[in-house]
């Protein structure tokens, strides 16, 4: 949740059923209500866990997602550099089943470009590239939403699947920064193995 936004649930006042089972599990007492029963979270007792995004059962609570695209890469390359930092690491992806969304979606739709194969890296940063280069080379399927989006688009040779999308997302900030940061390498050499 942090990673996605400044940490801080919201509620959706049309939503809420004001069952206050959102205050029963809040540990930092940051939940209380108007004057018409609606939850209110304090955001400065709030610490950001979580706990009532996930008892709420009718979704009236929600992560504020709230910070720009542009930091929400950033942070993703600084947590994989936390993980990895003075460790030994070897990073394998496999590109099959190319969603359309992120895969922290609770739904999704058919995959957007044919599968690829596996990719192994010592260096995550050249893998993410290559990753992404490789998706962006393949011609989407006519019957997914890059597909729908490149035919009313009308831009049958528009070759960016992620930022067709998503036009909001720039994933190449992720890669900069993970450079920026001495996680890897952008530039790499792909070798096929049959």
């Amino acid at each position: 949740m942090e990673q996605h936004s400044s940490g801080k649930p919201v509620v959706n006042s049309n939503i809420c059923k004001k069952c206050k089972q959102c205050q029963k599990i809040c540990a930092h007492g940051a939940i209380s209500y108007d004057k018409d029963g609606v939850a209110k979270i304090d955001h400065s007792k709030c610490v950001g866990c979580g706990r009532c995004v996930g008892v709420c059962n009718f979704d009236a609570i929600k992560p504020a997602f709230d910070e720009a695209n542009d930091v929400l890469n950033m942070k993703m390359a600084e947590y994989a550099y936390a993980v990895v930092k003075d460790k030994p690491n070897f990073h394998i992806s496999l590109i099959c089943d190319v969603s359309p969304n992120c895969d922290c979606h609770s739904e999704n739709d058919a995959p957007i470009v044919p599968d690829i194969g596996m990719l192994a890296s010592f260096d995550m940063v050249a893998l993410d590239k290559a990753c992404v280069d490789l998706v962006n080379k393949q011609t989407a399927f006519q019957n997914s939403v890059i597909g729908d989006k490149l035919k009313k688009a009308g831009e049958e040779k528009y070759h960016d699947h992620i930022h067709m999308n998503h036009p909001d997302t720039h994933w190449e900030s992720q890669i900069t920064h993970g450079e920026k940061i001495g996680l890897g390498n952008s530039d790499y050499e792909l070798i096929t193995i049959k």
